[in-house]
């Protein structure tokens, strides 16, 4: 079954299980194993860190025919839910499907007020405000230097596995009514990532750093001690691209090749 989410983050633990701590995964789990009265175990397309809201988060999980007509709907799956979850759509997965393996893509984005007149209290949740007016111009033009196949290793968290080799397909700024928005989109994204960039990109939009800044942290491929990791409630997840159906299958064995090759040159 293919389960599309809604979340707001604030009072999440992040995406994945854990113990003594309220997760995404573990609320959602428990709604599903309850309802289907079976063992369900979830699998996401990405697993968001804590704070981080969603609007597009896709999950898979398996069951039986049986399982699957006691969820009877999304509707009846959002009634058990809290309310900070929304079901947007469940769906009976076509073969080859994996929420993780089978993506194309992953869309984010980030929210900035800066102008504290116009900054709405009711989203001081989901947008982050900045004291000064930012020049989206100077920040998209620094943005170029970002896309395409790099070693990010200096805007992801260091870990002990896995490769920070990505390819950033779209990065760019906007301003949507009051608010500068961020739109960032690749294959996958290591851990403070995108949290990481935007804190390279406000120091160019309010005039601290030049243009070339974010390129030259890049380049050097560790973490700079000028850079700020923003904070998460101004995050969201908003889409996961997938190919068509009959590609599905071929998707997932060319991602985790990809993935293989990648760690093992790391």
């Amino acid at each position: 079954m293919r389960l599309d989410l809604a979340y707001d983050g604030t009072d999440f633990s992040g995406w994945a299980v854990q113990k003594d701590l309220r997760t995404v995964q573990g609320e959602v789990t428990r709604i599903l194993s309850l309802l289907t009265q079976a063992n369900v175990e979830l699998f996401s397309a990405g697993r968001t860190d804590a704070g981080v809201h969603a609007n597009g988060q896709v999950v898979h999980f398996d069951v039986t025919p049986r399982q699957a007509d006691l969820l009877r709907g999304a509707e009846r799956i959002n009634r058990a839910l809290p309310e900070d979850i929304r079901v947007r759509r469940l769906s009976q997965a076509p073969d080859g499907f994996d929420a993780r393996f089978s993506a194309l893509w992953r869309r984010y984005t980030y929210r900035i007020c800066d102008d504290s007149t116009r900054m709405d209290p009711l989203r001081r949740r989901q947008i982050l405000w900045h004291p000064h007016v930012l020049d989206l111009g100077a920040m998209n033009a620094a943005a170029q230097g970002l896309l395409g196949l790099h070693d990010f290793a200096a805007f992801c968290k260091p870990r002990d596995f896995g490769s920070t080799i990505r390819t950033l397909e779209q990065l760019t700024w906007h301003r949507d009514g009051d608010f500068c928005v961020m739109t960032i989109q690749a294959e996958a994204f290591c851990h403070s990532m995108v949290r990481s960039i935007v804190g390279a990109m406000i120091p160019v939009g309010d005039g601290r750093k030049p243009s070339s800044w974010p390129s030259e942290i890049l380049a050097a491929r560790e973490r700079n001690v000028g850079l700020t990791v923003q904070p998460a409630y101004a995050l969201t997840l908003e889409e996961v691209g997938y190919p068509p159906d009959d590609q599905l299958a071929q998707r997932q064995l060319v991602t985790k090749a990809t993935r293989r090759l990648a760690d093992a040159c790391d």
